[in-house]
């Protein structure tokens, strides 16, 4: 996955959470609903920008970025802030 495959991704994402809330505040959708959803696609941004950064790493090292590959959830969402 390249670079730009990574941030279009990162694009539908972000357009789905959009499309998601004015679901929710339209009432097409309910709480739980929305609430699920959401924390799906924050597990799945927070790999997206994760692979990103070990992209950039890897470049930065010489190393070949292709090598990189998305992490487990639980590994992603065990990064401290």
């Amino acid at each position: 996955m390249t670079d730009n495959n990574i941030f279009t991704k990162i694009d539908a994402l972000v357009a789905e959470e959009h499309e998601l809330r004015s679901k929710h505040a339209a009432g097409e959708i309910s709480d739980g609903e929305e609430h699920d959803r959401l924390k799906a696609l924050e597990v799945e941004l927070d790999q997206c920008w994760d692979l990103l950064r070990q992209r950039r790493a890897k470049r930065e090292f010489g190393e070949n970025p292709d090598t990189a590959e998305a992490r487990p959830a639980s590994t992603v969402e065990g990064y401290l802030n």
